[in-house]
C-alpha cells in the first residue's frame, strides 16, 4: 500500500509515519509537511519527505507524482484562537486541493482527521455519540472550519472515513501539556472549579491505530464518522498533578470558581478581539 500523510512533521502525523514504517503492508509513505522537526522526522527507506504549503495547488499536485492508494489528512491549524482567514487557509483551502487531486488520481481511501470540538456547547457532555446533534453555532473558527471540511469531503464522491480524536497526549505533544506547563511556570495555573473535572483524553498511539484501521476498513465503513478516545474518562486535575509531580514540580492548590473563570475568560476574549488582537491567556473553550 502506498500512502500519503499530510501534517507528517506535526505531532499526530509524525507518530503515524513512525508507526506505518513498521507495517509490512505499507510500501511507501510520502510525508508532507512544512518543516522537518527532530521529534517528528523518521529516517527510513519507505519514507520520502516533501516539504511545502498545502495551500499551494502546485505543491499538492507534486505529492501525487507517484499516486498513493490512501491519503491521510492530518494537516490542520489547531488552536482555540486566531483569525478566520488563517483557519480558512489551513483547514478549508488545503482540504479542497487534496480532495480535487485525490479524485483525479482515483485514490482508494481518504482518511480525514477532524475534531470533536464541534460538539462543544459550554456545558458538560458525557459519552457523546457521533449521532448527537451539534450546536447551532460551533464554538470557534477551528471547529467551524473542520466541520466545513468534513462536509466538503462528504459531498465529494470520494471513498472516505472521518475520525474525530479527542485531546491527544503523548511524546511530541505540542499543545496540551506544554500549555499547562507554561501556565504553571508563569504562575497562572489554577484549579478551576472543585477540581473534579472529568475529561476523556486519547493516547496518540491509539489514534494512530484507529487511522490504520480506517485505511483498511471494509468499504461499508466509508462515509462514516467515528469519535476516537481512550474510552476511559479521567480526573483532569489528577492527571495534571501527576504530570507536574513527574517533572519535580509542586501541583497548584489555589482554586478559582468556575463561574468566575468563565466570566474572566469571556472578558479576555473581548479584550483580545477589540484591543490586543493577540491570543488571550485562556478562553472559554
Amino acid at each position: 500500500m502506498n500512502v500519503l500523510v499530510t501534517g507528517a512533521t506535526g505531532f499526530l502525523g509524525g507518530r503515524l509515519v513512525e508507526a506505518l514504517v513498521r507495517d509490512t503492508e505499507i510500501k511507501t509513505i510520502v510525508a508532507a509537511g512544512r518543516t522537518l522537526r527532530p521529534h517528528a522526522t523518521v529516517i527510513h527507506e519507505k519514507v520520502r519527505y516533501a516539504l511545502g504549503e498545502l495551500s499551494d495547488p502546485r505543491y499538492t499536485e507534486t505529492l501525487f507524482d507517484d499516486p498513493p492508494e490512501v491519503v491521510v489528512n492530518c494537516a490542520s491549524l489547531s488552536a482555540p484562537w486566531g483569525a478566520w482567514q488563517d483557519f480558512e487557509e489551513a483547514n478549508l483551502k488545503t482540504q479542497r486541493h487534496l480532495i480535487a487531486v485525490s479524485k483525479q488520481h482515483n485514490v482508494r481511501r481518504f482518511v480525514y482527521i477532524s475534531t470533536p470540538s464541534m460538539y462543544t456547547t459550554g456545558r458538560d457532555r458525557r459519552y457523546v455519540k457521533e449521532s448527537d446533534p451539534l450546536p447551532k453555532k460551533l464554538v470557534n473558527y477551528y471547529a467551524q472550519t473542520k466541520y466545513a471540511a468534513e462536509q466538503m469531503l462528504q459531498a465529494a464522491s470520494l471513498p472516505h472515513i472521518i475520525l474525530r480524536p479527542r485531546a491527544l497526549l503523548g511524546r511530541g505533544d505540542s499543545v496540551i501539556m506544554p500549555r499547562v506547563i507554561r501556565s504553571y511556570e508563569e504562575g497562572r495555573l489554577r484549579v478551576i472549579g472543585n477540581g473534579k473535572t472529568v475529561v476523556d483524553m486519547t493516547a496518540v498511539s491509539n489514534v494512530g491505530q484507529a487511522i490504520r484501521l480506517a485505511m483498511s476498513a471494509p468499504d461499508e465503513a466509508c462515509g462514516e464518522v467515528y469519535n476516537i478516545t481512550n474510552g476511559e474518562p479521567i480526573a483532569l486535575w489528577e492527571a495534571v498533578s501527576y504530570t507536574l509531580h513527574k517533572l519535580g514540580l509542586e501541583p497548584p492548590t489555589r482554586k478559582i470558581p468556575f463561574v468566575v473563570a468563565y466570566a474572566v475568560a469571556g472578558i479576555m476574549e473581548w479584550r483580545a478581539r477589540r484591543i490586543t488582537h493577540q491570543e488571550p491567556v485562556f478562553t472559554r473553550y
